[in-house]
């Protein structure tokens, strides 16, 4: 069953003592009201965008800052680059700055170095062959409650993705929400822009908070956070073994 507008609102005004230091169920911090929807509640982008170095071609800038006084004619495919030289190797060896080419390859079992993109009001032009991750301004505490982001129908028709496969949350969960940011198109994306909506649902069964769970790697995040290298748990390996599928 999910939660409405007027009963998230309601939620938050009300303390648990039974959660840490008597918190509501919900806490969306900051809380405006004229965010609140009829179902759900406006989360905004935050300013800082991360990117992993590993796919990034060297001489290639990550995003392009937005220039609202430059005319849509004058914007090219130089811009994606650091220096003439640059872009000119990129026209003779193409292959090189190809974001398909396995040298820029992600192993999810390791940790990747980052880049961290501070963006200016004005915007920057997201590049579609990058994936960014972003977080949201609001710090967000569900107990009791299972929370999930999705996109706004105006950020999804201009075809700006803001999760992969991590919109959903956890009972418990503390902390900003990591955005996988991906656009289908060059696309201006800009510091507080509505992002994306939490809902909440009422779940049934015995709890098990991600707060409480040894085994949770984003408890508390602050921003937008790297990917915890992803396990390959041996008990699998051994069914598979003995399954003969390995």
């Amino acid at each position: 069953m999910q939660l409405t507008g007027p009963k998230i609102k309601e939620t938050i005004e009300t303390p648990n003592p039974e959660n840490p230091n008597s918190s509501p169920n919900i806490v969306i911090d900051p809380f405006f009201e004229e965010c609140l929807g009829s179902n759900s509640y406006d989360l905004h982008l935050a300013p800082v965008l991360k990117v992993y170095k590993q796919t990034i071609p060297q001489g290639m800038k990550p995003v392009i800052k937005y220039d609202t006084n430059k005319p849509l004619s004058e914007y090219s495919m130089r811009d994606w680059f650091e220096t003439p030289q640059t872009y000119e190797d990129y026209t003779l060896r193409p292959h090189l700055y190809d974001q398909r080419n396995p040298k820029f390859l992600l192993d999810p079992a390791k940790e990747t170095e980052i880049i961290e993109i501070k963006m200016p009001l004005s915007g920057v032009i997201l590049n579609p062959l990058i994936g960014y991750l972003g977080s949201t301004v609001e710090y967000t505490k569900t107990y009791n409650l299972f929370p999930y982001i999705d996109g706004k129908s105006s950020t999804g028709r201009n075809f700006i993705l803001n999760h992969h496969t991590a919109g959903r949350g956890d009972d418990g969960f503390v902390g900003h929400w990591t955005l996988e940011i991906h656009t289908l198109y060059p696309t201006v994306v800009y510091p507080g822009m509505r992002i994306g909506q939490i809902y909440y649902e009422k779940f049934e069964g015995a709890r098990q908070p991600y707060h409480l769970n040894s085994a949770s790697h984003y408890k508390d995040q602050k921003d937008a956070t790297p990917a915890a290298p992803v396990p390959v748990d041996p008990c699998i390996i051994q069914f598979l073994i003995k399954q003969h599928q390995l």
